[in-house]
Order: C-alpha cells, then sequence, then structure tokens
C-alpha cells in the first residue's frame, strides 16, 4: 500500500473516532479561538491510534507544532499516513519498528527541540535529562504510572520543570483505567485468543485501577478470577470484592491465563513460568514490556512457533510450552486488529492532556517543579463535562 492510500484509510477511522469524541470537539473550537499553544513545539511520545490523532489535531488547532513518535509496538502506520499530512505535524515511526528503531525515534524527538512534552513512560523526559537539556523545555505532560514512578524515582530531582502526570487522576482512574482498559483487555483478549472466557482460570497481577478493571471484567464473563497483590490493602480489597487472592507460587499451577497489570519489571519471572500447565497463556496490559520475563523465556526456550498475529507457542525445556500474546507487549494496543480503550473513554483521557497542556503553556510558572497530579479544578471541570455528555445520550 502506497504512502498516500495508507493516508486515505487513517483518514477515513480518524474521521470516526472524531465524530464520537464530543469533549475533545468542544475544546478544539475554544484552543482555535484561544491558541494557547502558538509558538510551541509539543515533543509527543503517545501510542499512535485513531484516538491519539484526534489529540493532536486538538492540540494544532490551538497553533501547537507537534513532532512525535509511537510507542514501542503499537504505532498504527495508517494513522502515521494520516498525521503527517497535516499542518505543522511530524510523526515518525512504524508498526515494524525494533526496539533499537524506537529510540532511534525517541531522538529524532528531542532533536526537533520540544519546548513541551506530552509524554509516555517517562521515555522523552528522561532522553532530556540525559542530553543534560531539561532547561529547553517549560514542561508538559506524563500519560501513565509507570512514567510517574519514573520522574519520582530514577529522574526525581533532575526535572526542574512542572510535568502534570495523567494517571495521577482520579478521573482517569476510574473512567479509562478501570473501565475502559478492563474492557479492552478482556475483549483483545478474546480476539486475539477466540478462546471461552466462561469457566476458564485467570490470574491478574495486580489490583491497581487496571487490574481492578480487568479482574472484574473477567469475571462479569464468568471467567474464574485469582489476583496477585503485593500491596496490603489493596490484597484486602480485592479479598472484599470477592476475588481469590494469593501470592503468585499459590496460584503458578491453578491459573490457564495470566495477564500482568502492574508496571513492574518481572512479576511474571521464568520460575514462575516453568510451572504453568501446559497451553498456559500470559499477557501484559503494562505500559513497559518487561513484566513478563521475555528475555528469560527466549534464552530457555526449545523451539517458538507463531499461530497467528500477536499469538506465539513457546515451547520449554520441561516439554510443556506457554502461549505469548504480542511478545510481553501491551497487547491490547500491540496485538492484531488493535483497538485500545473505548473511544468515550479516551475522550476523557485525551481532554485531561490537552487541558494539562494548556496550564502548562498558559501558566507554568503557577505550578510547582517536578512530577505532579492534575489541577484539581481540571478534574472536576471534565466531570461536569462528561456527566453532561453521559446524561445527554441516556
Amino acid at each position: 500500500m502506497d504512502t498516500s492510500t495508507r493516508a486515505e484509510q487513517g483518514s477515513a477511522r480518524v474521521a470516526w473516532i472524531r465524530s464520537r469524541m464530543a469533549l475533545l470537539a468542544a475544546t478544539r473550537d475554544e484552543f482555535a479561538s484561544s491558541r494557547p499553544f502558538a509558538g510551541h513545539r509539543i515533543g509527543m511520545s503517545l501510542h499512535v491510534e485513531p484516538k491519539t490523532a484526534v489529540l493532536v489535531e486538538t492540540l494544532a488547532a490551538g497553533g501547537a507544532e507537534v513532532v512525535g513518535t509511537g510507542n514501542f509496538g503499537s504505532t498504527q502506520d495508517d494513522v502515521v499516513a494520516h498525521l503527517n499530512t497535516l499542518p505543522n505535524v511530524t510523526v515518525f515511526g512504524s508498526r515494524a519498528d525494533s526496539l533499537d528503531q524506537h529510540h532511534v525515534n525517541l531522538a529524532r524527538v528531542l532533536d526537533a527541540r520540544p519546548d513541551m512534552l506530552l509524554d509516555n513512560g517517562g521515555d522523552l523526559a528522561a532522553g532530556l535529562v540525559e542530553r543534560d537539556a531539561m532547561d529547553t523545555v517549560i514542561g508538559g505532560t506524563e500519560e501513565t504510572t509507570s512514567g510517574g514512578d519514573r520522574l519520582r524515582s530514577e529522574l526525581a530531582r533532575r526535572i526542574p520543570v512542572p510535568i502534570i502526570v495523567i494517571n495521577d487522576s482520579l478521573l482517569k482512574a476510574i473512567g479509562e483505567n478501570k473501565h475502559a482498559v478492563g474492557q479492552s483487555a478482556v475483549e483483545s483478549f478474546m480476539r486475539i485468543t477466540n478462546v471461552m472466557i466462561p469457566g476458564r482460570r485467570f490470574v491478574v497481577f495486580g489490583y491497581g485501577w487496571v487490574g481492578r478493571g480487568v479482574a472484574q471484567s473477567l469475571r462479569a464473563l464468568n471467567g474464574k478470577v485469582a489476583v496477585v497483590e503485593v500491596d496490603e490493602l489493596k490484597a484486602f480489597e480485592a479479598t472484599l470484592d470477592g476475588f481469590r487472592v494469593g501470592t503468585a507460587d499459590d496460584f503458578a499451577e491453578w491459573g490457564d491465563a495470566f495477564i500482568t497489570a502492574t508496571g513492574r519489571p518481572n512479576v511474571l519471572c521464568y520460575d514462575l513460568i516453568e510451572r504453568m500447565r501446559d497451553g498456559a497463556i500470559l499477557g501484559n496490559v503494562g505500559h513497559f514490556p518487561w513484566e513478563i520475563d521475555v528475555p528469560a523465556i527466549r534464552a530457555h526456550q526449545t523451539g517458538s512457533t507463531e499461530l497467528v498475529s500477536a499469538l506465539e507457542r513457546v515451547d520449554l525445556p520441561n516439554g510443556r510450552s506457554i502461549v505469548l500474546l504480542a511478545g510481553g507487549r501491551m497487547y491490547n494496543l500491540a496485538g492484531s486488529e488493535p483497538k485500545g480503550n473505548s473511544i468515550e473513554s479516551m475522550d476523557l483521557g485525551f481532554l485531561l492532556q490537552a487541558l494539562s497542556l494548556e496550564r502548562v503553556a498558559t501558566g507554568a510558572a503557577t505550578l510547582q517543579p517536578g512530577a505532579q497530579p492534575v489541577p484539581d479544578d481540571i478534574d472536576r471541570l471534565i466531570a461536569r463535562r462528561m456527566m453532561a455528555t453521559l446524561q445527554a445520550s441516556s
């Protein structure tokens, strides 16, 4: 498919998504009048899919120049082609990029010298710290819990500008992480594997907002669900919510499918994988592709077969096999026929991004340096708008 045809395909998909994102539509009109990003270049690292394109269009309507790239393994090529037809928008990357090429794409974004960041996983912020160039930006946003943790740990005290962590928003946690990721994780699991949920034994790692959503969505379809959670209070909540709760050791031989949602590396280590029943399915919905110890799997495997797109059987030395979804990447975006979270939830989530970036552009001096939550007035404004939208359609 040539670039122009791919761009036409992407434009058609984006048009449908745009028609269902009422919150961003209203804000796009507001930005076209107020032009809060005039003179600013926004560096972006986000999953590039149709809903992301609507966010980029909204920022561009507000006067922004956007230079960006996707996240590793989830870029949708037709959406990239569409975005690159827009004035003042440049997006690098493709779905086939290796991890090394992804790092090259991130470097190209930073080479463009953005003065604001629209980050995911802290990759752009880490790149600027490594270059000792944080003084070239006035601030930005970070999408994920994983990125927020990174800003507050390895990058702490090296971020002299405000970075608003969108995933700190209770509004996003409820509307997107719990209800939307839960839905998309289960929908994508069924689409990729074509197996039945009812009666199947699922082990969900993590009972944060995403883990809650995944566990509850699986149970709603009559899956048998156990939760692994190291935080005592979250484990207590999962218990009172009616789930089996225990350690990874408790459920290694019990589960038919294992889904990670912790943001932490190697929570599914090879010792656990070795003990799983033959044909166990492993999937990750955390941001970084590190929650399942895929390098250890590769080091020990005796063979592998791609069954269908994003579905791989890996043979182990003990004579058993496991089935790996999307190579350990976020399978609801990196899997086959990726849809990601629902349109309405991302309308909410990306409005949080847009208004938080507007706050940085127009009032960075009023914000504290470093990682921080979404300002309360923005959360409450969007909650009111979302409720009005939902009530209008009820």
